[in-house]
């Protein structure tokens, strides 16, 4: 209970044992007060709020009763109630909500998130302490089992309210509550505390790669993002794949193969240019200079002919090893690992119509002998 300081709580009181409870731990430290959230899915929606009037009022605690409407989306009714719950945490004048998540919810959580395909930070479960708009979210009985919670209850000879919609394991939580949940527990009794504690480590892991990104950030002289943006660019970066866009500060973000790189600011248009053999040749279109240096690269007796540069247009080829046959250039960026969104802005060498050099790709071998090697160097931020 230290984490909630002295900041105002608001406990967040559905009538059931878990909340009870919370709110009865709670109710003597100064300025708490309750917050029931009436979603209207049950007939006895309005005796719960009755029931939470009625223990608020013994108990000498403020009680606010907001009705939401819940509206339904793709992702089903439960993810709606939460989302409108959340909705109306918001509007409290509380510094913190106080919820009562316990220890097997944790542990549920954490395994419907695994069962899902979620990555680190999913894996990492729910947070002691995190962050809801301006206010914090504080789940005091994250450490507690239901078993715990329950004693407690009828030691005390609390009353409390029981949600019909427990026993539909049609809804994902039941399932695993109900069916799944007993059934690891034949095998491992310990599985809440175990996926608990495994939370606990992907949590520190999700806190070091926030700060990683900080420093990154930084790095690239961009403003300093708040906590909450960090774990939402984390978030986003790591559980959406390469398409994922992420904006700070002016500056766009993609992830490829494991690392996080910085999308090139919105470029100029570009028609193409000859080369005329010059050592340097600036395009500032496409935010760099091609240079040659003497070497193996173009072949001197090809050195009198002109050169063009072009951007891809789409289906080109290169033979980038005499042993091996003409290939894609989409095929060979992508061995080499040239990011998708870079391809299309990258200078191409030709002579006549026949593709000479790529960057990061190499001469043609019907091109290739000792006299000029191409290098394309990118003059803009990483």
């Amino acid at each position: 209970m230290s984490a909630l300081g002295a900041k105002t709580a608001s406990v967040a009181l559905s009538g059931g044992v878990d909340s009870v409870v919370l709110l009865h731990l709670l109710k003597d430290r100064p300025g708490v007060c309750a917050v029931h959230v009436h979603h209207g899915l049950s007939r006895n929606a309005d005796a719960w709020a009755g029931f939470c009037r009625k223990l608020c009022k013994a108990w000498g605690v403020p009680l606010t009763v907001r009705k939401v409407k819940v509206r339904r989306t793709g992702k089903g009714l439960e993810a709606a109630a939460r989302a409108a719950r959340y909705a109306a945490f918001k509007k409290e004048k509380a510094q913190v909500i106080a919820l009562a998540h316990h220890l097997d919810d944790q542990a549920e959580t954490v395994l419907m998130n695994l069962l899902r395909g979620a990555g680190l930070r999913g894996a990492s479960g729910m947070q002691p302490l995190s962050r809801l708009g301006g206010k914090q979210l504080a789940r005091p009985l994250l450490d507690l089992s239901r078993k715990e919670i329950l004693a407690y209850a009828e030691s005390h000879g609390f009353d409390w309210v029981e949600d019909e919609s427990n026993t539909d394991e049609s809804l994902m939580r039941n399932f695993v509550r109900r069916r799944l949940g007993p059934l690891i527990e034949t095998r491992f009794p310990q599985w809440k505390r175990s996926l608990a504690r495994a939370a606990r480590h992907f949590s520190r892991k999700d806190a070091g790669a926030q700060e990683l990104l900080r420093h990154y950030l930084q790095g690239k002289g961009l403003r300093a993002p708040s906590e909450a943006q960090l774990v939402e660019m984390l978030k986003q970066l790591t559980s959406r794949g390469a398409r994922t866009r992420v904006q700070h500060d002016g500056a766009a973000f993609r992830v490829y193969r494991g690392r996080i790189l910085r999308e090139p600011a919105p470029a100029a248009p570009f028609a193409g240019l000859q080369w005329k053999g010059e050592r340097r040749l600036k395009i500032p279109a496409l935010g760099g200079e091609l240079r040659f240096k003497p070497g193996e690269g173009i072949a001197a007796q090809h050195l009198k002919n002109e050169f063009q540069v072009r951007l891809r247009s789409g289906g080109e080829r290169l033979q980038v090893h005499p042993r091996r046959p003409r290939r894609t250039l989409k095929n060979l960026f992508q061995e080499a690992g040239v990011p998708p969104w870079a391809r299309a802005r990258l200078p191409l060498l030709y002579c006549g119509g026949e593709l000479v050099w790529a960057p990061g790709l190499g001469v043609d071998v019907r091109f290739r002998g000792p006299g000029l090697a191409p290098e394309w160097i990118s003059l803009r931020a990483a």
